[in-house]
């Protein structure tokens, strides 16, 4: 490999303009792509398999309308209460949306509250007419009564009469006549004892429907659509598509509707639902970002030509490596995310992989080497070293596939994407570049200085003037490097995963605007109803339905945290109930979590309703559940490969041991640390974060694949030249501090670019940009400066010449893939 890496820098230094022309072709083929494949990008993530998901698949076959994607409009009078005529013109827009794409149903909350006052009055006039009519059956049986006193009595005075005349031997006839009178008045009032009897029942049927229907009512009491002091209301958008189909267009056209006729004294706002789109890739922040980078690079290399070629290869191939992503958006449906990912990889290791050829060979051409020789030196050592960096990068965000989870597979891919353009550019255009420039990425202030050590031998000494550090600070180096990451570490214990909800979003933002209002007028749970599933055993005639809809509110109201409870809808099959539930708190609250994970767990209601549960908090804990499941797999995966991979490179088992153990307490020190931020609200203000909440939920899994990629190159460049120093003759402990000493100057600057490119995505708006990039520019400088530059050498130190053992049997199987291009420097010395 370093052989033929040597070449490819030789020729792409002699051919420049070929090498340059042809990835400028790339780039062209790649925005063509682009502009002929793109097809936009979802702001939602989904899981397949999951409970959520199989209520709604269920919703979408027994109740479609229920299926779709909701949204909420917040209409708020920033004035008192919405006036008739500010009314008017928001029933105006309400009316107006129905044709919208996508668009299934525009919930009028004036109408429905108007409704709900209705069936109020109605439940008010059946009570009073129930009375009424209890009244009537109450007086008829009473008349009824005293009737059928009278015919008893004459019933008595004909019988006694009767008894005479019979006594006195008179005919009967006469009583026989007024017998059969008596008989047919007891028969008439018979009649009208069944008539009341029925009519009682009747009474009765009605009276108990006229319950159930004001303890529904009572039950769904804590569901309002319009606040108390009528200065809130809440428009309820229902779409065709489900959320993660739903197309951005859409929400976007829903967006410009409502506000394309403002309303004085009126702010509308939208919900995450609705507003949360895709983010704004590229910002202040991260130019700020590249502009440190830039700072760093100038320091290192000394010149502004040679710092300058880093950056321009990197944000070349981010422009390649997202184009040729994006085209494909048309066939897979990718998240907002996933193109974030790819730019923030593809900047930073662009700009590290660069920087570490060009540091190679303008050392050498500050000792005398001639340009396109060195040219080819470097690539063919440092580009060695590049190419099985980015190797070890790119199976680690492949291994994102193994997952099972698929928007996490594709950031995975996007990632790998973005770091192998990276790579191919670094030792075809980075050598081209170089080419061109010549002698002039070396500032006469270096040159001077290095003719001036060169004369006086003062390189030499430098390096004879190197000497172990001693045991105390070694084991005081070590100790402290683990002290500081475990107690980092701390509040990863208590970290809790979850999606972004209105409450994370950017506090100038209109969805944290709908958040906060939406919560101080209707309180927390609105903004994150639960929509609960109901199995009926169907063929059950109307009220029996109601009374299966009533034995479940009952059951659902009574469990702990929960406001309100309402029936909104039936299958026609009567085999499938559905009930929105308004929790106590928001959608990431415990409490919430809590509740959805105990419905789920519920044993059927009745014996025969099993309860099914979906709506924002149900299928964000399913994401969550899921990423979590994957993370200990994953992380086995990753950790089982880099110890892999690291013992056919350095030929050790202690020395991979080291770097993986290193790696997995900086790693969970920034889980630790990102907990305190994010949802312990630690220096909160300074990074943004106004609401602390759950960690997003695929971050830890994110962190993994990057970290672990980004680690395994630190360690790549700094323990690849104490085995050179090792393999040269030189005693263990001074071959780790001479390691150390070549290796130190290049991995610092190339941690602080890459800290200084992730930082700079934190000031994004968006809470999934930001928390990703503080956990990877935290990630970064504990493993670069904590791990790799203090615990790894500490340790090697203490392990002496027992660092580099590996049995005799496993170096005869493994191959030596020379990663630090020791044979190349011997076949093509760079002096002349």
């Amino acid at each position: 490999m370093a052989e033929l890496l040597h070449r490819l820098g030789t020729f792409a230094a002699r051919r420049a303009w070929t090498v340059l022309i042809a990835w400028i072709v790339i780039l062209g083929v790649a925005v063509g792509g682009f502009l002929v494949g793109f097809k936009g990008l979802s702001s939602s993530f989904d899981i397949p398999g999951t409970a959520s998901g199989d209520v709604i698949a269920e919703l979408e076959q027994e109740l479609p309308d229920f299926a779709g994607a909701t949204g909420t409009v917040v209409v708020h009078a920033t004035d008192g209460a919405i006036t008739d005529e500010q009314r008017e013109q928001v029933t105006a827009l309400i009316d107006g949306a129905e044709g919208l794409p996508d668009v299934a149903a525009v919930n009028d909350p004036f109408a429905t509250e108007e409704e709900r006052a209705e069936q109020q009055r109605q439940l008010e006039d059946g009570r009073a007419q129930l009375e009424a009519g209890q009244q009537q059956i109450d007086d008829g049986r009473a008349q009824l009564e005293a009737g059928a006193a009278q015919l008893e009595a004459g019933q008595a005075a004909l019988d006694a009469g009767r008894a005479q005349a019979e006594a006195a031997g008179f005919p009967t006839a006469q009583l026989d006549a007024q017998q059969a009178q008596l008989d047919a008045q007891r028969a008439v009032v018979e009649e009208q004892r069944a008539q009341l009897d029925e009519g009682q029942a009747e009474l009765e049927t009605q009276a108990a429907r006229l319950e159930r229907g004001t303890e529904l009512l009572e039950l769904a009491d804590g569901i309002r659509l319009v606040s108390d002091d009528g200065a809130t209301a809440l428009v309820t958008v229902s779409y065709t598509e489900t959320r993660l189909e739903l197309p951005q267009e859409s929400k976007d056209a829903t967006m410009a509707h409502f506000l394309s006729q403002p309303i004085d004294g009126v702010e509308i706002s939208f919900s995450t639902d609705i507003a949360q789109g895709v983010p704004e890739i590229v910002g202040v922040g991260e130019a700020v970002g590249v502009a440190l980078a830039a700072v760093v690079l100038v320091v290192v290399l000394g010149s502004l030509l040679a710092a300058a070629l880093p950056i321009v290869t990197a944000i070349f191939g981010v422009a390649i490596g997202a184009m040729a992503m994006l085209s494909f958006s048309g066939l897979v449906q990718m998240a907002s995310v996933t193109p974030i990912l790819g730019l923030m990889l593809g900047l930073a290791v662009g700009i590290d992989y660069a920087l570490f050829i060009i540091y190679r060979h303008r050392k050498q051409l500050l000792r005398g080497a001639d340009v396109v020789e060195s040219i080819g030196l470097a690539n063919g050592t440092a580009g060695n070293a590049v190419v099985f960096a980015g190797i070890t990068v790119i199976v680690a965000l492949l291994a994102l596939g193994i997952t099972g989870i698929p928007f996490l597979g594709l950031m995975g891919v996007s990632g790998a994407v973005s770091v192998a353009v990276a790579v191919l550019i670094a030792i075809s255009a980075t050598p081209a570049l170089l080419g061109l420039a010549g002698r002039r990425i070396l500032s006469r202030r270096a040159i001077a200085k290095a003719a001036a050590a060169e004369a006086d031998g003062s390189t030499a000494d430098a390096l004879q003037a190197v000497r172990p550090m001693s045991n105390a600070r070694a084991i005081i180096s070590a100790v402290l490097a683990v002290a500081v990451l475990l107690t980092i570490a701390i509040p990863s214990l208590s970290m809790r995963l979850g999606l972004p909800d209105g409450g994370s979003e950017a506090a100038d933002s209109t969805a944290y605007r709908a958040f906060t209002l939406t919560e101080a007028a209707f309180g927390e749970g609105q903004n994150g109803p639960l929509l609960v599933t109901a199995a009926l055993p169907g063929d059950l005639d109307e009220l029996e339905v109601e009374e299966r809809q009533l034995t479940v509110a009952r059951e659902l109201a009574a469990q702990d945290d929960v406001v309100a409870v309402a029936p909104i809808a039936v299958s026609d099959d009567e085999r499938l109930a559905v009930f929105q539930v308004v929790p106590a708190e928001g959608p990431n609250s415990e409490s919430t979590e809590a509740l959805v994970r105990e419905l789920r767990t519920m044993p059927p209601v009745d014996g025969d309703m099993a309860l099914g549960v979906a709506g924002q908090a149900a299928s964000n804990i399913d994401i969550s559940e899921g990423l979590a499941d994957a993370l200990p797999l994953y992380l086995a995966v990753v950790v089982g490969l880099s110890f892999l991979i690291m013992v056919m490179v350095f030929r050790s088992l202690l020395v991979p041991l080291i770097a993986t153990g290193g790696f997995v307490l900086s790693l969970f020190a920034t889980y630790g640390a990102v907990t305190a931020v994010f949802q312990w609200g630690w220096l909160g203000e300074l990074f943004g974060v106004h609401q602390p909440g759950p960690i997003l939920s695929f971050l830890p899994v994110i962190l993994v694949g990057i970290l672990f990629g980004l680690a395994m190159d630190y360690q790549l460049f700094l323990t690849t030249g104490m085995r050179e120093a090792y393999m040269h003759g030189a005693e263990a402990r001074l071959a780790v501090a001479r390691g150390f000493r070549a290796g130190r100057s290049v991995v610092v600057a190339a941690a602080l670019i890459m800290i200084a490119v992730f930082a700079g995505f934190i000031a994004s708006e968006s809470v999934i940009i930001k928390a990703m990039g503080l956990g990877l520019s935290l990630g970064v400088l504990l493993d670069a400066f904590v791990v790799r530059m203090l615990l790894v050498p500490a340790i090697m130190h203490l392990v002496g010449k027992g660092a580099w053992w590996l049995p005799r049997w496993l170096d005869r199987i493994i191959p030596n893939v020379d990663v630090e291009g020791a044979a190349l420097e011997r076949q093509h010395p760079a002096h002349h």
